[in-house]
């Protein structure tokens, strides 16, 4: 099973999700780090290579984007309520961001 590194402030702002969100969020989470999908996801080129964004529907929307492509862990680079139906600009701009903290 693959470490689950947290980038930036996403694992703060993954922990101010409401509970069931953050629950779901876990568990999404744990798919992924055992090679599964999310049950729930859709890429994200405009964040980088490799970059997903699981959707998450409890009590709102939610959105967690990562990047599994590397053998040693599951980035996490950005964790954030949606409150519109495009992801707004400055979240994809965070993301792409954390991601070039972790390299190609």
């Amino acid at each position: 099973m693959k470490e689950l590194k947290f980038i930036g402030s996403s694992l703060a702002d993954l922990a101010d999700f409401p509970e069931a969100a953050r629950r779901t969020a876990g568990f999404e989470l744990w798919q992924v780090q055992v090679g599964a999908m999310p049950s729930d996801f859709k890429p994200m080129p405009t964040v980088g290579a490799g970059a997903y964004e699981v959707r998450i529907k409890v009590g709102g929307q939610w959105r967690v984007i990562y990047v599994a492509k590397h053998v040693e862990a599951v980035y996490v680079l950005h964790c954030f309520h949606k409150t519109t139906q495009r992801t707004a600009q400055a979240d994809i701009e965070l993301a792409a961001k954390r991601y070039k903290l972790i390299g190609d």
